[in-house]
Order: C-alpha cells, then sequence, then structure tokens
C-alpha cells in the first residue's frame, strides 16, 4: 500500500520537490534552481530541459535522503508556473526555449485579436483580459516571427505538462493551465473555437484536456532510470501552481478564501460560477476542483514593496539586525506597531512595478501622499503595508459582490509578522487564519490531488490532514470603522494621479 506522495511545484526559480506522507506530513523538501534568461527588454524565456533536470535531480535527492522505498510512492502530482508557451515536436523535443509568463513580446498579436473582439466579450469567454502574459498571445508571436518553429509544433505546453510527457510519454494539459492560454471557454471548459479562430491557431497544436486529477499514465521505465521512481508510478496531472494553492490553503469550496502574500500577492476565493467584473479589474480561474472556478485579484509588488523598504528606508535596522543576528522585520514591526491606523494620515500607493488588479495599469508609481513635519518612520513603514492591504481589498471588495467571504487564509513571506497579518483583519474586515506552514501551499495542493487522482484520497477535504492553522486575528471593530475613509482616500489619490503616471512614463 502506497506510504508517500510526491509533489513537484515547478516555480519561476527553481523546482520544488516534497514528500508528503498520506496523513499529511512533510517528510522532506529538495530545491533546485534554474536560469531565466532576460533579454530585449521585454523578452522572458527558460529551457524546459532545465525544467526536467531539476525534477530528476530532486527526485533522486529525496528518495536517496530519506530512504524512502520508491515503491511505497503512490502518487506524482504538479503545480506549476502558468501562461507559458512551449513548442515541442512529435517526440516531445523542445523546439525553442518556453516563453515564460513574464514575457510582454506578444503586443502586435493582442492588437490581431483586439481588431476581431472587444476586451469586454473576450474577458466573459476566458475570463481574462486579452494581454500579452497570456499563452495563446505568445504562439500568435512564434507564428509569426517564427513559421519554421509554428510549423513543426506538435503540441503547446505549459511547464508541469512537459514534465508529465517526460515522465509518461503523453501529451495533456487541464483545465488551470488551458485558462492560462486564453483560449479556453470556461463556459464549456474546452478550447475556445472563437479566440481560436481570431487569433488564427491551428486547434490541433493544442493538447487533450483532461481532468487535474487524471491519471496520465505510469512513469515509463526510461524516466524511472533518470529520476529513481518506480516504473509504473501514477503520475496525476496536477495544476497551475496559482489554482493548485486554492487546494493547499483550504480554499475547496465555494466561499472558502485565500492569500498569499509573497513578493506579488493575490487573493483567491472558490465560486460555482465565474465572477465577471463590469470593470474586468478581476480575473477567473477554472479551479483544479472539476466545476468549480477561481475568481482572483492579483497585484504585483506586494511583500516587493515591504522589501523594497527594507532595503533603502531602513538600512539602518537591517545593520542592527545583522549585528544582533535576527531579522531586520522584528525592528521594522516595532515602529510600525507604534503608528496609528491610517498611518498619521499617509497614503502609500504600492505601484512601484505597475500594477496589475485592480488597475491593470503599467504605467502607475509608486507614490507617498499626505507626509507632514509629524510623520514618522513608523507612520511611513506602516503606509506601506496598509497601501498594499487596501490595493488587495479593493480585488476582495469586487469578490464580495457575488460571493460572502468572512474567512481568509494567508500564507506566504508577509503572513509571517502578526502587525501585517492583524492590518489585513482590520482593512479586509475578516477573521485571519494562519498556518504553520506559510511557504508550503502549492506543495501541498498538488500532494491532495496527487492523492485523490491515484484514490489515495476519497476527495479534496484530505487536505484537512495537511493543513494546522497556528493562529487567527480578529477584525477589531474600532480598526474597521477607521479604515473605511482611508480606503476611499486610497482609491482618490490613485485615479487624482493616473493622468500624471501617464505623463511621467512617456518621459521616462
Amino acid at each position: 500500500m502506497a506510504k508517500y506522495i510526491l509533489a513537484h511545484d515547478l516555480g519561476t526559480s527553481g523546482n520544488k520537490a516534497t514528500l508528503f506522507s498520506e496523513d499529511g506530513r512533510l517528510i522532506k523538501s529538495e530545491v533546485f534552481s534554474y536560469d531565466t534568461h532576460y533579454f530585449n527588454d521585454t523578452w522572458v524565456e527558460q529551457n524546459a530541459d532545465d525544467w526536467w533536470d531539476a525534477v530528476c535531480k530532486t527526485s533522486n535527492s529525496l528518495i536517496t535522503s530519506t530512504g524512502v522505498d520508491p515503491g511505497e510512492i503512490g502518487a506524482i502530482s504538479f503545480s506549476g508556473q502558468m501562461m507559458g508557451c512551449l513548442c515541442v515536436d512529435r517526440e516531445g523535443k523542445p523546439l525553442r526555449p518556453s516563453i515564460i509568463w513574464a514575457d510582454q513580446r506578444a503586443q502586435a498579436q493582442v492588437a490581431q485579436i483586439e481588431a476581431h473582439m472587444s476586451q469586454q466579450e473576450f474577458y466573459h469567454i476566458a475570463g481574462h483580459r486579452n494581454t500579452a502574459s497570456y499563452g495563446v498571445q505568445k504562439l500568435m508571436w512564434i507564428r509569426d516571427n517564427e513559421p519554421d518553429i509554428y510549423e513543426q509544433t506538435y503540441k503547446v505546453l505549459n511547464a508541469k505538462d512537459y514534465i508529465v510527457l517526460k515522465l509518461t510519454g503523453k501529451f495533456y494539459t487541464e483545465p488551470s493551465d488551458a485558462n492560462s492560454m486564453t483560449c479556453f471557454d470556461l463556459n464549456t471548459f474546452q478550447w475556445s473555437e472563437k479566440i481560436l479562430k481570431y487569433a488564427d491557431i491551428d486547434p490541433d497544436k493544442l493538447p487533450e484536456i483532461k481532468p487535474s486529477t487524471f491519471i496520465a499514465g505510469g512513469v515509463t521505465a526510461r524516466a524511472a532510470a533518470e529520476t529513481g521512481l518506480m516504473e509504473g508510478t501514477p503520475v496525476v496531472m496536477g495544476g497551475g501552481d496559482g489554482v493548485v494553492a486554492n487546494i493547499g490553503c483550504g480554499s475547496i469550496a465555494p466561499g472558502k478564501t485565500y492569500c498569499c502574500m509573497g513578493t506579488s500577492a493575490w487573493i483567491t476565493t472558490t465560486a460555482e460560477k465565474p465572477i465577471f467584473d463590469e470593470q474586468m479589474r478581476t480575473v477567473t480561474w477554472a479551479h483544479v476542483i472539476p466545476g468549480l472556478y477561481a475568481p482572483n485579484g492579483t497585484m504585483q509588488y506586494a511583500g516587493g514593496s515591504y522589501n523594497w523598504l527594507k532595503n533603502t528606508i531602513c538600512t539602518m535596522e537591517a545593520y542592527k539586525a545583522e549585528k544582533e543576528d535576527t531579522s531586520p522585520y522584528l525592528y521594522m514591526n516595532e515602529l510600525i506597531a507604534g503608528s496609528t491606523v491610517g498611518a498619521n494620515g499617509t497614503i502609500f500607493l504600492p505601484y512601484l512595478l505597475g500594477e496589475r488588479a485592480p488597475r491593470w495599469n503599467p504605467d502607475a508609481k509608486g507614490a507617498w501622499i499626505g507626509m507632514k513635519p509629524e510623520t514618522t518612520r513608523g507612520d511611513i513603514l506602516r503606509s506601506v503595508l496598509e497601501g498594499v492591504t487596501m490595493n488587495l481589498s479593493i480585488c476582495l471588495d469586487i469578490l464580495r459582490t457575488q460571493i460572502e467571504i468572512d474567512e481568509i487564509t494567508v500564507v506566504g513571506g508577509g503572513a509571517k509578522g502578526a502587525v501585517w497579518r492583524q492590518i489585513m483583519a482590520d482593512v479586509y474586515n475578516a477573521k485571519i487564519q494562519v498556518p504553520s506552514l506559510l511557504e508550503e501551499g502549492s506543495s501541498m495542493g498538488a500532494a491532495v490531488i496527487g492523492g485523490v487522482g491515484a484514490g489515495i484520497f476519497k476527495d479534496f477535504t484530505a487536505i484537512d490532514r495537511f493543513i494546522n492553522i497556528e493562529s487567527v486575528h480578529t477584525p477589531e471593530p474600532e480598526a474597521v470603522k477607521a479604515y473605511a475613509p482611508v480606503k476611499e482616500t486610497f482609491e482618490e489619490c490613485y485615479f487624482a494621479l493616473e493622468n500624471v503616471f501617464k505623463k511621467m512614463a512617456k518621459r521616462i
């Protein structure tokens, strides 16, 4: 009988392989990094064979270091970076490096689709705006600029789909990664004939869509020799990382919501139908649980703003922390706790890298507004945490127009600080739950998907075995009331500066 599940999380900086026991215990993790190639200003690529090398090395290392019998691994499953474009031939060989999610070269291809259908029409089919971030636009770029590669392309895959191919020899994808191509119809859970027609993409180049819990096949003899896994071990599709984390954070039923507070950040819930915003500020993903959806709002630079603050404004705290062998955030949080709700009238717009949700404005900039002689360091620091949280709360309010949300699980590096967690509780006006494992949402989600697919778990409620809630923050009524006008001012500040940002972008 199987005792373990192996989860691979193929991120942007590397692959993390994690071995879990059937009862939800994390046995061990191994990380192997790979390179990302940035060039031509907006081009970003990775070599798919680096992904495979990372999977082989981490799988072998985990098995060797833990002494686990490969025959006791009952399933392998995945969480993977989304919105990519890897062209492979009939033998599964990559024809060129993968164009990954961060690449923005396909602007002309976005315009080609816009010539035939409005953003609103596109959004109501795909659940996303038509932008250069997604897979089908990148494939169009390859067709227009590398026609020989396009002609040779048998299938277009995302990162975890390629690893499934390497392990099983099968060309598949599943709804969450299909959705990240944006030629997927959220209403039918199939490839969109309309979008493919206007994109002028051959639908035969897209892989067959299977459920996230589908067993793509068993590990082949060749893959077993390279990874150390046992031949025949079930390989379960898994899903795109942002959606797999829904499972890992317990967002498995309507209204169950989580917030990931990393360098970037997002709020995602689970719903029985897409949540379409009239202004298209939020997006909707196909959930990895069949028949459900994962409405979402993602911002560019959340924890990144706090890290920037540490590296630029808080060099004194960083120096002190280094001398005392502790974290600079410890001293920063002491200053923040000494400030007041609303940071003594200081507003921070957290748009250092432009913004996705809810602004969708690449020209937006970071800004402090409302500073005066009595503004303290604590006020400045607190305003950054409040600005990030208020930006995310706009996304949350959009989701709340169609679904009730009063409890949010928070993960990621930003969830480590109790001061920020209380700010979240007060700004969101929701109970904030903090699990003991803050960085394992995608890995735990992949493990549960693998367990359900392989029949180890009856259903997705198995995630309860994995999640241990360590602390809970409840909103303080007076703070919730005090934040209401601050949130209004935050919105007004952005719109007051929108044209200024546009002018500044033209001068740079």
